[in-house]
């Protein structure tokens, strides 16, 4: 019996062996990998690896000392302290920097908001912290107050990844209190990735933020303000936003911490966006329908028309090629408006997101005056309101009398970026602002030709701007207060802080202001008035506005109308 034997040459003998280790180590790279947490939905081009070094990219750059749940403020409860003395040492503080510093320092440095997020902001996905751009968080800050300022700055780094935050920047804008000094520097130097600045003199925020952000090393800028506490959570969702979308510029949602007492008030899980007046100042208003009917869920980023501009990010390339902030304006304000434009007409989004909340202490009052207002609006008005600038002009009856500086290269920027016409940002992005008719004739101060030095005027309560009574003030030509607007649709409206109509109220026969209703709907009965020569005649009641002067009130009434009665006639000046 013939007996055969198989072999293989050596070189085929190689092959097999190969082949077969190849398998062997597939097969044991999937059973480890089913060993770990492996996540990510259907239409992920990768899945999410949660691994030591997931891990340690997800971590804190700085781990929180543990706090104890009874000690003042935490969890962002109220601090109220009511022994005796220490009301008038609160006071004290208070008039010095605006917030309650006294209280301040009650309050641990490290003390751990509750997070009270959506729960689909909680229970979502692991986020891709591999592939996510890292970030460098820019605070500019003068003369703040010490515990305001080092919690911010704990808040960040207790609060951040460490696989995403670069670090942390501070901007000292020549500032003249001494512990912000040598002993600020002190404290500092051992603190991870935590840089300080200064500057050689005063810059304002504008420039101080631009000198923060030429140090950057992160893929994108996150500016805050230097008093304030992040919520768990608030990087990751601002950092994914602009990986999905480079030209995204994205605000967290920006809830209050109370100046005197600390309490921190969450926002909801439905915040306000931002807007503006024709003043050009920044005014907070709730979602509009077409936006709530354009997101698919709670947590969806929200389209905003503009920002408040003390938290932001953006990323550092885009921010660039937009062309930053203007440096011509000084000191602080309308670099918020005039970015949010520039953002939307030159072909970028400005978004809230849902799932990112940031504590911000709203002082008292400004902690420092802003002389530079209305020229900085002027250059946001001249360069990209185009026709529409007259609003504020008319509004603003000093601007006509104000240096703004040379706006040459801003508008050649807007040449450059081939940026979209006002009226495309008011029809596709605010269609919900009331735009003025400003007819000649009918706008500017109410004069009363009963008590002649007399003109209409409201003064919004601080707690809600509806409501209050509409009175009569000495006539100072300034706007403001005494700045009316009579529509066709026979309204007189007040757009200070928010659009708000006159009305007549039946209870008291007296003249108040509520909400306008949209353009498109009826105007109601009671905020309608019919002028009759220098009569408004309100035809709900028949009755007419009626100034009256008593000692030092100056008040205003609806009566029965009298054509003879010069307390009942008003005329516009512009």
């Amino acid at each position: 019996m013939k007996t055969f034997s198989w072999k293989l040459p050596r070189r085929a003998k190689l092959l097999l062996f190969v082949v077969v280790a190849v398998i062997i180590y597939i097969l044991y790279l999937g059973t480890k990998t089913n060993s770990m947490r492996r996540l990510g939905d259907d239409s992920s081009s990768s899945e999410i690896i949660i691994d030591s070094v997931y891990k340690d990219m997800q971590k804190p750059v700085l781990g929180r000392p543990k706090n104890d749940p009874k000690t003042l403020g935490q969890g962002g409860h109220a601090v109220r302290l009511m022994e005796p003395g220490e009301r008038e040492k609160q006071e004290e503080s208070i008039q010095i920097y605006a917030v309650n510093q006294y209280v301040s320092e009650k309050i641990s440095l490290h003390r751990k908001i509750k997070d009270t997020r959506h729960e689909q902001c909680i229970s979502r996905p692991p986020f891709d912290y591999r592939n996510m751009p890292t970030t460098s968080v820019v605070i500019a800050f003068y003369n703040e107050g010490w515990t305001t300022l080092i919690r911010t700055i704990f808040s960040v780094l207790h609060s951040s990844p460490a696989g995403l935050l670069r670090e942390v920047i501070l901007v000292d804008d020549y500032s003249d209190k001494p512990y912000l000094k040598e002993q600020l520097e002190k404290y500092l130097k051992d603190i991870e990735r935590v840089r300080l600045i200064r500057t050689v003199k005063r810059e304002g925020l504008v420039r101080a933020r631009l000198l923060g952000a030429s140090h950057a090393t992160g893929d994108v800028l996150t500016f805050l303000d230097c008093h304030c506490e992040c919520m768990d959570g608030w990087l990751e969702p601002l950092l994914e936003r602009i990986m999905q979308e480079e030209s995204a510029v994205v605000v967290p949602v920006i809830d209050t911490i109370d100046y005197d007492t600390f309490q921190y008030y969450y926002g909801g899980h439905e915040p306000q966006i931002g807007g503006f007046d024709w003043r050009l100042t920044f005014q907070w208003h709730s979602i509009p329908y077409a936006e709530r009917k354009r997101r698919k869920g709670p947590v969806d980023p929200i389209r905003s028309p503009t920002m408040a501009g003390g938290l932001f990010a953006v990323s550092k390339a885009y921010f660039s090629h937009i062309g930053t902030y203007d440096t011509g304006m000084e000191i602080w304000g309308g670099e918020n408006l005039e970015l949010s434009f520039r953002v939307w007409m030159c072909g970028g989004v400005l978004e809230t997101i849902p799932c990112s909340h940031v504590g911000h202490v709203f002082p008292k009052q400004a902690p420092y005056p802003r002389p530079k207002f209305l020229p900085n609006t002027l250059r946001a008005a001249e360069v990209w309101m185009d026709e529409y600038k007259k609003h504020f002009y008319i509004r603003n009856p000093p601007a006509k009398y104000e240096k703004y500086g040379d706006i040459s290269e801003r508008i050649s920027l807007r040449e450059h970026l081939d940026c979209k016409s006002f009226k495309w940002y008011l029809e596709n992005i605010y269609p919900d602002l009331h735009v003025p008719e400003d007819k000649p004739g009918s706008y500017g101060s109410l004069h009363n030709r009963g008590f002649n030095t007399y003109c209409l005027d409201y003064a919004p309560p601080p707690s809600n701007p509806t409501g209050g009574k509409v009175a009569m003030y000495g006539c100072h030509g300034q706007g403001g207060n005494q700045f009316f607007e009579y529509t066709s649709r026979h309204e007189i409206r007040f757009n200070s802080e928010k659009e708000m109509c006159m009305s007549a109220m039946k209870s008291e026969d007296g003249v108040t202001m509520l909400d306008c209703v949209e353009d498109h709907r009826e105007v109601p009965e009671l905020q309608i008035w019919i002028q009759d020569g220098e009569l408004f005649r309100n035809p709900a009641t028949n009755k007419c506005v009626e100034g009256e002067v008593k000692g030092q009130n100056a008040l205003t009434f609806i009566r029965d109308c009298d054509e003879n009665s010069k307390a009942q006639q008003w005329f516009w000046m512009e």
